[in-house]
């Protein structure tokens, strides 16, 4: 009843005294009401770095009374004394203020570091981290970002339990991760997607514009991406704006790149020595150049050619970022140019420049953003010849070879058949001679909206587009580098190709969430179409004169030729999540996916999950220790599959211009080009999953155990066919294979925040085991570099010879079995089978390559302004064949490993390094275990030093910071190759073959960040 309806009402009703009472009680309780009432005003800030934080939500505790904090943190709110104020931002813990007399209140919130309530990102949507039911991991975004790198993918190495990660240290080179070891034979790289934008690699995105990762490890975490995540499915997100006025922020860093590590091998006199003795050994001369009697012998040239390939490489970032907005349009927008130069002697190097801008706001029912990316790259690409690496070749090159020599075709040395006779590659003539470029322009576009129909009931449209525009550049000009390295002018070549792929997503989701007392349901179902139109156009010119322009007209003769393909896919994706009181949680998902890579017949795949997690901690009837704050246990099964297979791989092509010889006459006819199965599918991979978190002492201690099976069959193989059909190659692909991978993950963080020095310390630990089930029709072995790949045993194992000594006389090569062409100072090897002759059949299994564990290890620290980190990574229970090694102790014409100076002689026996001997007639460098060696390895990865500059209040400087940063510091480590960490051939039969991996160098970086 209002007041002046109370007035009426006494005035008319009420007898005179009575009515001058009710009159006296309302002025009364109106003053009184107008006393009480108060306006709280204040600021909040965060007590990390002292920053305004604008678009707190206050909310007096019991009422609806609340406010939001302005750009610059302040808020005011009606509040009587006595009521409490709650302040609450997401990834700060919430904080409770009772009102008292005052009239200003200002608050200062603490990061939320137990982050169980964060909100994480999955598939085409949100969730709780404390209510997931899958294999998620959530990245250490603060200490990733310390991996200095070009790559977002590189910043997961040794962060995530069960993901590996491999690179090498060539400027803009490939990284390989794999996630819960191998699932296919052919391409076993996951997904990744960028603000729900699906994409083949991040390495076109900038790392410092990441805002969060999130690692989808099973398939009940990445069955809602269905074919596309059968191999996992790593999640980033980048920044987006936030309310408030605009932020500017500046991030400079320049790093210093060197070779951690280099061969030991030998100088001018030592390759003279072994070369000499080789020769000698095999009866023949010695060459006129390591011949001390002759004319032509040579002394003026020592040639180090790690010394002088080997400089300092540089490495630049600078970004520039913008963000603020309001609610219903905040921005962020990022500038950022990276630029590596090489290590080597060479115009190999890596630049970038990219652009991200991201736009989100609402409007009452309404949500809405876009998003726009632009990344221009150019990449001057190593050369090699056929066979070699150019690290492996740069290794292996003569020191009798000089860098320079004017008097040849482009200025460089080489060697000659006469002198030395050595086939040598001059590595740093042959990188600077070549021009081999790769220029990218890369568009990617997003937008969608979202609106909420009724409540809880929300529809989400969205459309992206990538576009990717490439061009590829690789002359070869004439030249002369020497024996076997000449380029002549009918060899002098001009290959360009230019093209294009669009990629076009378009997304339609409905999702309902709905809370009816201690049930909560969440359910979300959509549509997915997408099209991807690829475009490809070579051209090729040969015959150049030297100095000739390089373009194609120029050329003596051309060719062209070009390709286009399109493929198209439709995915219908449903979602269901259950929860009962916070106590019992389910998932379930299922996912139908349509390609046109297969055929009619197949070109269908369903792909479900289901899981479900317990928390044991909100069950009344378990009484736990106060210092127990949370244990879940979770259990997941899915299945998904994998559409790794070209274009139109289900549809056998001919040739129908072939001709054949009948009694001296052409005859007209066709053949057969290449034979393919039209009954290929989808291969297929199952994963279950079961694990337990524990949180304690109020989770600043947090602990997770997980044990997983995951199960892939229906592998795309190739089986041999008989050479009747005319195909080429003589064998199809069908899906014919299958394999396991099990394995336990470890993780534990423990935070401490509540002293003014704050630590972190977090380790991971990985285990895996890979077993091939399944080897096509007939399970026969696939044969690889230095392995075999059989059923029952792990993938690309390392198969090979043992040695058991050198034959030390005549009697004691009489005694041994059967070797042949075997002389005294030869290795002698093992008879394995026993039936007195060295064969094929001797070869044995020598060790796993694929790493049985993999662990990273991170300690960060703040003190006042100063902040310290530190992390290491490392894997192990691998062998790796080091074919370098092998290539320098084979005795030939290369250089040698210093080790070959031990060789055997008659004056030297004590040794197990054999005779040099020109042609290695005993094959003394064949896969042995000679040349196996340990792959484990612990590394300081990054180390970092951190200093907070004191910045006066109200300068346009709001924070300002330098740091030095240290990667690849140290490596412990029994493997004598130049990194255990080498990016090997990710064939699956070849694995852990090290035949010249760019090392990772040692990088030291200098930086800065400042806030205004």
């Amino acid at each position: 009843m209002t007041n002046k309806r109370l007035f009426y009402y006494c005035n008319f009703l009420l007898p005179r005294k009575a009515w001058l009472l009710t009159m006296v009680v309302m002025l009364f309780s109106s003053f009184n009401l107008i006393a009480q009432d108060k306006v709280i005003k204040g600021v909040v800030t965060s007590a990390k770095d002292g920053m305004t934080l604008p678009g707190v939500n206050v909310i007096v505790k019991g009422t609806t009374r609340s406010a939001n904090a302005d750009f610059d943190g302040n808020f005011a709110v009606q509040a009587n004394p006595g009521e409490v104020l709650i302040f609450s931002y997401i990834g700060y813990a919430s904080q409770q203020v009772t009102v008292g007399n005052q009239d200003k209140i200002n608050v200062s919130l603490k990061e939320d570091v137990n982050k169980l309530d964060e909100v994480v990102v999955i598939g085409y949507g949100t969730q709780k981290k404390s209510d997931l039911s899958g294999a998620v991991s959530v990245v250490n975004m603060e200490s990733a970002k310390k991996t200095i790198t070009y790559d977002t993918a590189k910043m997961l190495q040794g962060q995530v339990a069960g993901v590996t990660v491999q690179s090498s240290g060539e400027p803009g080179g490939f990284v390989n991760i794999k996630i819960r070891g191998l699932s296919s034979f052919s391409n076993n790289n996951p997904l990744f997607v960028i603000d729900g934008m699906i994409v083949d690699a991040p390495f076109d995105f900038a790392p410092g514009d990441v805002e969060s990762m999130q690692v989808l490890k099973d398939a009940s975490s990445a069955a809602i991406y269905g074919v596309r995540g059968a191999n996992g499915v790593v999640i980033i997100t980048t920044k987006k704006g936030k309310l408030g006025k605009l932020d500017v922020k500046y991030k400079s860093l320049v790093g210093f790149q060197n070779v951690a590590k280099t061969w030991d091998v030998t100088d001018r006199v030592g390759y003279q020595t072994i070369t000499s003795a080789a020769e000698k050994n095999a009866g023949l001369t010695i060459a006129p150049g390591n011949d001390p009697t002759s004319s032509s012998y040579i002394t003026n040239v020592n040639t180090d050619w790690q010394k002088e390939a080997y400089e300092t490489g540089i490495i630049k970032n600078h970004s520039l970022s913008f963000n603020g907005g309001a609610e219903t349009m905040a921005y962020n927008m990022n500038l950022d140019y990276f630029n590596n130069s090489s290590y080597i002697k060479s115009p190999q190097d890596y630049e970038r420049l990219s652009m991200n801008l991201n736009l989100n706001g609402k409007k009452g029912i309404f949500k809405y953003g876009a998003k726009i990316g632009y990344t221009q790259s150019d990449k001057e690409n190593f050369n090699s010849y056929v066979g070699e690496t150019a690290i492996g070749a740069l290794v292996g090159a003569v020191p009798t070879m000089p860098v320079y020599d004017a008097n040849r075709l482009g200025g460089y040395g080489g060697t000659t058949n006469l002198t030395q006779r050595a086939i040598s590659l001059n590595v740093i003539g042959f990188n600077n001679l070549i021009d081999n470029s790769g220029k990218r322009n890369r568009f990617i576009g997003d937008i969608w909206g979202e609106v909420e129909i009724v409540k809880g009931l929300k529809y989400k449209i969205d459309a992206s587009f990538d576009r990717l525009d490439y061009e590829n550049r690789r002359y070869i000009p004439q030249s002369d580098l020497g024996w076997y390295y000449i380029t002549t002018k009918d060899e002098a070549s001009l290959d360009v190709s230019t093209g294009s792929t669009d990629k076009t997503f378009f997304n339609n989701t409905l999702s309902y969430s709905l809370d009816i007392d201690k049930h909560k349901f969440d359910a979300l179902a959509g549509l997915v179409q997408e099209r991807s139109d690829s475009y490809n156009h070579w051209s090729r010119g040969v015959g150049y004169d030297y100095g000739e322009i390089s373009k194609l007209q120029y050329a003596d003769a051309t060719s062209t030729g070009e390709s286009n393909t399109t493929i198209t896919g439709k995915s219908f994706i449903s979602r269901i999540n259950y929860s009962f009181d916070d106590r019992y949680l389910l998932q379930a998902n299922f996912r139908q996916d349509k390609s046109s890579l297969f055929s009619e017949n197949n070109n269908s795949s369903n792909n479900y999950s289901f899981s479900g997690a317990w928390k044991l901690s909100n069950e009344k009837f378990i009484h736990l220790p106060k210092w127990v704050s949370n244990i879940k246990l979770r259990a997941s099964y899915g299945k998904l599959g994998n559409n790794t297979i070209p274009p139109y791989f289900f549809a056998t092509t001919i040739n129908s211009f072939a001709g054949y010889d009948f009694n001296n006459a052409l005859a007209p006819g066709t053949t057969v080009v290449a034979s393919l199965d039209p009954n290929v599918k989808w291969e297929d991979n199952e994963t279950s999953d079961v694990a337990v978190e524990i949180g304690l002492f109020e989770n600043d201690l947090q602990f997770t155990a997980e044990y997983f099976v995951k199960n892939s069959t229906n592998l795309l193989i190739g089986v041999p066919l008989p050479y009747s059909t005319g195909a080429f190659p003589a064998s199809i692909t069908t899906n014919a294979g299958a394999m396991e991978n099990k394995g336990f993950e470890f993780s534990a963080t423990y935070n401490n925040n509540h002293h003014a020095f704050k630590y972190s310390i977090s380790a991971n630990l990985g285990t895996l085991k890979n077993e091939v089930k399944q080897i096509g029709l007939n399970g026969n072995p696939i044969y690889g570099a230095a392995s075999k790949t059989e059923v029952g045993r792990s993938m690309g194992e390392i198969y090979a010879y043992e040695t058991v000594g050198i034959f030390q006389n005549a009697a004691d090569l009489a005694a041994s079995p059967t070797q042949t062409n075997a002389g005294v100072g030869d290795i002698k090897f093992r008879d394995v089978n026993g039936d007195g002759m060295i064969s094929d059949l001797d070869r044995t299994y020598q060790g796993v390559t694929i790493p049985k564990y993999s662990y990273g290890m991170n300690f960060s620290a703040n003190y006042k302004n100063w902040d310290f980190s530190m992390f290491w990574q490392g894997a192990g229970g691998n062998k790796v064949f080091n074919s370098i090694y092998r290539n320098l102790m084979s005795g030939q014409y290369g250089n040698h490993h210093t080790d070959m100076l031990n060789y055997w002689s008659t004056t030297n026996t004590n040794t197990d390094v054999p005779r040099p001997i020109i042609g290695d007639p005993n094959a003394n460098g064949r896969d042995s275990n000679r040349f196996i060696q340990k792959g484990d390895y612990l590394r300081l990865q990054t180390m970092e030093i951190g200093y907070e500059i004191p910045i006066p209040v109200n300068n346009i400087v709001q924070k300002a910071k330098v740091f030095v940063n240290g990667q690849n510091l140290w490596t412990l480590t029994k493997y004598t190759g130049a990194d255990p960490d080498f990016n090997s051939n990710d064939g699956s039969f070849s694995r852990g073959y090290d035949n010249g991996s760019f090392p990772n160098p040692r990088t030291i970086s200098l930086g800065v960040e400042v806030n205004f």
